[in-house]
């Protein structure tokens, strides 16, 4: 606003200038075509002059030409002030024309830069929306990615581990054993499909509980097992409870309904997993007894071969070919059980969904 309102000050400056020259120059003319009579008298009076004899006449005529001549005189020094004017008012025009020249150029600079600032400012908001847009799409596409995962990823199942290691019973490493079972579920492709919970120090008041509170689809009991099938668990000064394998069966049978497997990883429970398995869909007990080493090998690759996806026979067969492999002599303790009318091929725990 600014610089319009110096400009049109401008204009108006010069605008008047120029019609003040105008009307300089209009004077002048004016005055100059005065000349030309008086001129035209003289020369008339000097004609008549040459032709007379009469002293009065030429006298007349002399006063006429003095006259004439005088006015000249008179219209020139006009002319002249007016000229002198005009040149004045000429330079006032000039400077009045720079000034708007100057002006304009400003304004058109400012205008251009104005411009090219919008443009920029139009281009910088013209990327960020395409950055936005892009950045939204690049979030959709993971959005549907992680879509797509959850989508393919397994429902989970619960793996409840119970550990029993009552204080008047040889130590086990069951720490270790539950360490190893947690960090090969970790590896393992559907890791995030398997949760893993414990319980340490388990009282036979604990096992309905513990299977209430966390529905699971595996309950692996790890500890200690009397060869006439009994599992030893802890009384609450910390000795040890025999339980028997109708007890087991009973509250396997009076629990949750996901629970598929029963793990006994505990010496001389064969008996229990075939009790057991009238109630779930399979069980895995020892069938003679079972070092820490060979406890903690075979629960470890059988639950890794779960996370992967794999069915129950190929994880047990795996889980013996563990044993193998490292060497240790116990891969016929360990024994498979699956409820009648189902195949261990086709029990899968942990599904792939397509």
């Amino acid at each position: 606003m600014i610089f319009t309102a110096q400009i049109d000050m401008y204009r108006s400056t010069l605008s008047r200038k120029r019609d003040e020259l105008v009307k300089l120059k209009q004077d002048l003319a004016r005055e100059q075509s005065k000349l030309a009579p008086l001129q035209r008298k003289i020369i008339s009076a000097n004609d008549a002059i040459r032709r007379t004899k009469n002293a009065s006449t030429v006298n007349s005529k002399l006063r006429e030409i003095e006259q004439a001549n005088k006015s000249i005189a008179d219209i020139q020094k006009r002319c002249g002030s007016i000229q002198d004017k005009i040149a004045k008012k000429e330079k006032e025009v000039a400077t009045a024309e720079k000034n708007c020249q100057n002006e304009e150029a400003k304004l058109n600079k400012n205008a251009a830069d104005a411009e090219k600032k919008r443009l920029q400012e139009a281009a910088r908001q013209a990327a960020a929306f395409e950055a936005s847009i892009q950045q939204q799409e690049e979030m959709q596409a993971q959005m549907q990615m992680e879509i797509e995962r959850l989508k393919a990823t397994p429902e989970k199942i619960s793996v409840l581990f119970l550990a029993a290691n009552p204080k008047d019973t040889p130590p086990l490493r069951l720490d270790e054993e539950a360490r190893a079972i947690y960090e090969r579920i970790r590896l393992s492709e559907y890791r995030d499909s398997v949760v893993f919970e414990s319980r340490w120090a388990t009282r036979s008041s604990d096992i309905l509980q513990a299977i209430n509170e966390t529905n699971p689809t595996i309950v692996h009991f790890s500890g200690h097992g009397a060869q006439s099938g009994e599992l030893a668990l802890l009384n609450p000064d910390g000795t040890t409870k025999i339980v028997s394998k109708e007890a087991i069966s009973m509250a396997m049978s009076t629990a949750s309904d996901t629970i598929r497997l029963v793990v006994f990883n505990a010496c001389f429970s064969e008996v229990q997993a075939q009790s057991v398995v009238n109630y779930v869909d399979a069980a895995i007990g020892m069938s003679t007894s079972i070092g820490d080493e060979a406890a903690c090998v075979f629960a470890s690759q059988l639950y890794s071969a779960i996370g992967f996806g794999l069915s129950l026979q190929t994880a047990f067969r795996q889980a013996i070919a563990q044993l193998m492999l490292e060497g240790i002599k116990e891969e016929n303790t360990p024994k498979l059980y699956v409820k009648n009318g189902l195949d261990a091929n086709d029990i899968v725990l942990v599904q792939p969904l397509s």
